[in-house]
């Protein structure tokens, strides 16, 4: 596989036990030659990815009515091509395996390909932080925990797999959010029944007062989620503390079972544990294309790329769409899909010895702009080709955060998918903001939304 070579600053691996944080010189390069997040300023040498001058922000954009539910700015533009089946071998060297298999599979899948837009941006405030971050986070000496790091983005000039691995996790999600929206395990033939969802995400730098030195040690945000729908599942409900450093540390969840009506603790909600309302589909560190302790792998940065991946995904927000229109047998309607030719990291996962996990190895396809995983191919314990996910992102230029409005998980053996966190149906999709407390991420609290 060809890669785009590494900037200077970026072409030493370290290794993990005495992890170097960048100079001063290097540090420097933020925002002049890097973006306030650590990519490349640059246009590509072939001008299909322009230089980022700024992305979509609330200072640049006109507010939309809605907060969740942002105007698609780029309602207008249509295709510059189309990668179908036939056609496919002429894109192949920007795309993922994963991708590629998908081609082959499903003989009417289309990827239409836009003008790529770089459209991301972070709240003003939360750029020294970064800056910052790149001078003084570190990774602990096993790699699994941070230290001396603040909110989000650790690593801007990362030196190895695993430091870009953590950007994902601790990547900017707005601080405060709830979000409504629907799980939707998609069978062979195209049938389904959606799973409601309600969920919230808040860091502790968004709660009442603040991040409390005692109270919030070593935790990186808080999660509440409840089953709504259907019936048979409703009152299910989870919450999360994440942690920082999670090999001092192991991530704190607990569950409520609505026919047992009690909560308790649970540890097998990490890893390769099954994902509530999945149908068997999803991993729990499948969701949000990956999530949790990175301990069972061993991490290897294998450079940059330029890859067709899911961006500006604004037409999947379309509230006049029904879901009958979007979800089809074997994969999402092409005709509300939309592709960009992006840079991205490449970032190898290979279990460890003595390790356990349903996928051996994870080859992870990192927007460098956002740090957000755009596809994710996973490879079964033979070494073959086994599932394929992707991140539909947007800009939410409202509240300058880049998000998923939803992410696919496709079996390649059986023919069946999960796509979770679409909103068409729903009356509202997300609501930035409000006021939270640590008492509204306790174990009372999950057994009062459970019931």
């Amino acid at each position: 596989m060809k890669y785009l070579t590494l900037i200077p600053a970026l072409l030493t691996l370290v290794s993990l036990n005495v992890t170097a944080k960048v100079t001063p010189e290097e540090a420097s390069k933020i925002g002049k030659e890097l973006t306030p997040l650590g990519a490349e300023m640059a246009a590509n040498e072939a001008g299909t990815i322009p230089a980022w001058t700024g992305g979509l922000n609330s200072q640049n954009m006109p507010k939309s009515p809605d907060f969740g539910r942002p105007v698609n700015p780029f309602a207008d533009e249509k295709p510059l091509f189309t990668i179908t089946a036939k056609n496919m071998a002429d894109y192949q060297d920007n795309l993922t395996q994963g991708q590629i298999a998908m081609f082959k599979k499903y003989p009417d899948y289309r990827m239409p390909v836009y003008k790529t837009h770089r459209t991301v941006a972070y709240p003003d405030s939360i750029y020294p932080l970064i800056e910052q971050n790149a001078q003084s986070a570190s990774l602990i000496e096993s790699g699994y925990g941070l230290v001396d790091f603040d909110t989000t983005i650790p690593f801007p000039i990362p030196n190895n797999g695993l430091e870009v691995v953590w950007n994902h996790i601790t990547r900017f999600r707005g601080g405060s959010a709830v979000r409504v929206a629907t799980a939707i395990p998609v069978q062979s033939g195209g049938a389904f029944v959606p799973v409601k969802i309600t969920d919230r995400l808040v860091w502790p730098e968004y709660l009442e007062g603040g991040r409390d030195a005692d109270k919030d040690k070593n935790v990186l945000f808080y999660y509440l989620q409840r089953i709504t729908a259907p019936a048979r599942l409703t009152g299910t409900a989870l919450l999360i503390h994440e942690t920082i450093d999670q090999f001092e540390e192991a991530r704190r969840a607990w569950v409520y079972n609505s026919g047992q009506r009690r909560v308790r603790r649970a540890p097998n909600v990490a890893y390769d544990g099954p994902g509530a309302g999945t149908d068997g589909l999803r991993t729990t560190d499948n969701y949000d294309m990956y999530n949790g302790s990175p301990d069972r792998y061993e991490w290897t940065l294998k450079g940059k790329k330029e890859i067709y991946i899911p961006y500006n995904a604004y037409p999947l927000l379309n509230t006049e769409l029904e879901y009958d229109e979007l979800i089809g047998a074997g994969h999402l309607n092409p005709d509300y899909l939309r592709y960009e030719l992006h840079r991205v990291w490449v970032v190898e996962a290979n279990i460890k010895s003595g390790s356990r996990h349903i996928y051996s190895k994870r080859s992870l396809y990192i927007d460098e702009d956002s740090w957000g995983a755009s596809v994710i191919d996973h490879f079964d314990n033979r070494g073959e080709l086994w599932k394929v996910s992707e991140a539909h992102n947007i800009q939410f230029y409202d509240v300058d955060t880049p998000w998923m409005v939803a992410e696919t998980l496709h079996d390649l053996d059986s023919g069946r998918y999960l796509v979770t966190g679409l909103s068409n149906e729903e009356p509202s999709f997300i609501k930035w903001g409000g006021k939270a407390t640590r008492k509204d991420f306790t174990s009372a609290a999950l057994r009062r939304v459970g019931r």
